[in-house]
């Protein structure tokens, strides 16, 4: 390993260390105010939660990301003798559509945290800030295979194509939102795996943006799982957080999927592993979709029927809940990983359906017998 290499490392490393230390600087401040204004996550029947909370832990998030990516990169463009190997200025336009997306977000997120946005005006937003990507050249522009289609995507295919992944990540994250570490922790998974494997393609600019974010969100997590009402150390990210997080993943995913040399060389298995982080809350979101569409209910009505209430259901702490669906997170993107790199794309979706199918049947019948066995108890 020579030095230069090291130090690439280190470029990133560093930043990572200071969105922590950041991030841990942030947060109490951000529950101070909200304690003194009052700026608490309402209570309602759909939430786990029934004491007054702060929800504005997002707001950490885009300022310490953007700073921290633009320091780090004019500091590493003056030192002469580091090389990040940039192999184009052309993926630059996708950082600057990427911050300007996230600014967006994080307005409307706050906005809808501090006085509430209709579900249309924020589908709006969110096609308005998805629709940046393809014009900035970032979209789906090869399936790789995936059902069966060789050819590489033309830009009236691909481009709604990626508008559509896009609004469907930011929902996705933005539902699995509903236990306490769950959303951080995915995205935290997801930015660690998506950047260790843009540093093993050395795609460095990429892999800082994963790991800063990974950073900031380790102090939020600790708050939010481990913080105690009684001292208010505890808080929410709410849609300022949920947003911005779903858009960041939307865009290393669609980075690392997208054949494009001048991000990284090319993969046969990116596309399938690209989103191998997003498996769990697509799959929750689509079930839960479906489920609705079945039983006649509104589609966007929000409910308790997500794969974090079946858990806690069968009799699973909340800590236990979050704790097995990182864990299912994790796996499904170990097992893509190392299976693209013996079969094809489309055997390992279809056994990641296969699994995400057969683990509901087993769980559903768990379930039931928990339900049954605390009906029958009171009767003996």
């Amino acid at each position: 390993m020579d030095y230069q290499y090291i130090i690439k490392l280190l470029i990133i490393l560093i930043p990572f260390i200071l969105a922590i230390f950041l991030g841990n600087l942030i947060i109490p401040f951000i529950i101070l105010i909200t304690h003194k204004k009052k700026l608490f996550d309402p209570i309602d029947s759909r939430k786990l939660h029934q004491r007054a909370i702060p929800r504005l832990g997002g707001v950490s998030f885009v300022p310490v990301q953007t700073f921290l990516m633009a320091l780090t990169i004019v500091i590493v463009y003056k030192i002469p003798f580091i090389n990040l190997e940039i192999k184009s200025w052309e993926i630059f336009p996708m950082f600057y559509v990427l911050i300007c997306g996230l600014f967006v977000l994080f307005i409307v997120g706050l906005a809808d945290d501090l006085i509430g946005v209709s579900a249309k005006s924020k589908l709006l937003v969110q096609i308005f800030v998805a629709s940046l990507f393809p014009i900035a050249g970032l979209w789906i522009n090869d399936l790789y295979g995936l059902f069966f289609i060789q050819q590489q995507l033309p830009f009236w295919i691909g481009a709604p194509l990626t508008v559509f992944a896009v609004i469907l990540i930011i929902n996705a994250i933005n539902l699995i939102d509903g236990l306490d570490g769950l959303c951080s922790g995915i995205v935290m998974v997801g930015c660690l795996v998506l950047g260790c494997l843009f540093i093993y393609y050395e795609a460095w600019i990429h892999a800082l943006f994963a790991f800063i974010t990974a950073g900031v969100l380790i102090p939020f997590f600790y708050y939010n799982v481990f913080g105690t009402n009684k001292r208010k150390r505890r808080i929410f990210m709410g849609d300022t957080g949920s947003l911005t997080l779903g858009f960041t993943m939307a865009f290393l995913s669609i980075a690392f999927a997208m054949n494009n040399k001048d991000i990284k060389p090319f993969s046969e298995g990116a596309i399938v592993v690209a989103f191998s982080t997003l498996i769990i809350p697509v799959f929750d979101v689509a079930r839960v979709i479906c489920i609705r569409w079945y039983t006649k209910k509104p589609l966007f009505r929000p409910d308790r029927n997500h794969l974090h209430h079946k858990f806690l259901r069968s009799g699973m702490s909340h800590h236990q809940a979050m704790l097995f669906i990182l864990g299912l997170v994790l796996f499904f993107c170990i097992f893509n990983i190392v299976l693209v790199e013996y079969i094809s794309n489309n055997i390992v979706l279809f056994l990641d359906a296969l699994l995400w199918i057969t683990f509901h049947y087993i769980f559903n019948k768990i379930e039931r017998n928990k339900l049954e066995k605390k009906i029958v108890e009171p009767i003996h």
